[in-house]
């Protein structure tokens, strides 16, 4: 389902919902630089059926209402371009907004991927509205990495990522040493989306498993 959001500068927005609107835990998910797509939806999807309330904003809203990108080469560079319009501090008052539609009862977490593992950086360490914060090969995390988080932190990384060298996933574990760091042997960039050609459904659903664990203990 889709709803209407309105962030704190005044911006309208739209965003994905799924799952039980009684819930006791709540989600933020942060897309990836291709818009709130299939993928995406299907990842909320997954979230809904495990008992999550889900709120899915979409970001690029703030340059271009109704992005859904594939992955082929032409959708990577429309993704970056669309990416580079966005004011990050915005895109900070999009996840608050979309915070503040999860269930009032539920403790709120925050999960991304690609662009959105940033995003749940920052969410972490720019806001205090999350109880837990997950991040999946978020490449801006690196730059951020002194940043401290107000919440636990998990991230996941794939060991040949051409976009985040290994040596920026040691530099955040020197940097947060309280981070739990996960690295995927083998595995590239975006290992966790089944329309890409570097899915590997193995490392996939290791880490889905320990993005519910780690939300299963925290958002109590």
């Amino acid at each position: 389902m889709q709803i209407e959001l309105t962030a704190a500068d005044g911006h309208t927005l739209s965003a994905y919902v799924a799952g039980p609107q009684d819930a006791t835990r709540g989600l933020v998910v942060a897309q990836e630089i291709f818009g709130v797509n299939r993928h995406m939806r299907r990842v909320c999807d997954d979230f809904a059926k495990a008992g999550y309330a889900v709120v899915c904003p979409a970001l690029f809203d703030r340059t271009q209402r109704g992005v859904e990108l594939g992955y082929g080469p032409e959708d990577v560079a429309r993704g970056r371009d669309l990416r580079a319009t966005i004011d990050p501090g915005k895109t900070v008052l999009d996840i608050l907004a979309a915070a503040a539609a999860l269930p009032k009862a539920a403790r709120r977490g925050i999960v991304g991927y690609c662009w959105g593992g940033t995003v749940a950086w920052h969410g972490a360490t720019r806001t205090s509205a999350f109880a837990a914060s997950v991040g999946w090969y978020g490449g801006g995390i690196a730059a951020a990495k002194d940043e401290q988080p107000r919440c636990p932190v998990q991230l996941h990384f794939g060991e040949t990522d051409a976009s985040i060298p290994l040596s920026d996933v040691e530099a955040i574990r020197a940097a947060q040493p309280g981070v739990e760091v996960f690295v995927y042997q083998g595995a590239g960039h975006g290992f966790g989306c089944e329309e890409r050609g570097s899915y590997v459904q193995k490392d996939a659903a290791l880490a889905q498993e320990r993005t519910l664990g780690f939300f299963g203990k925290h958002l109590l």
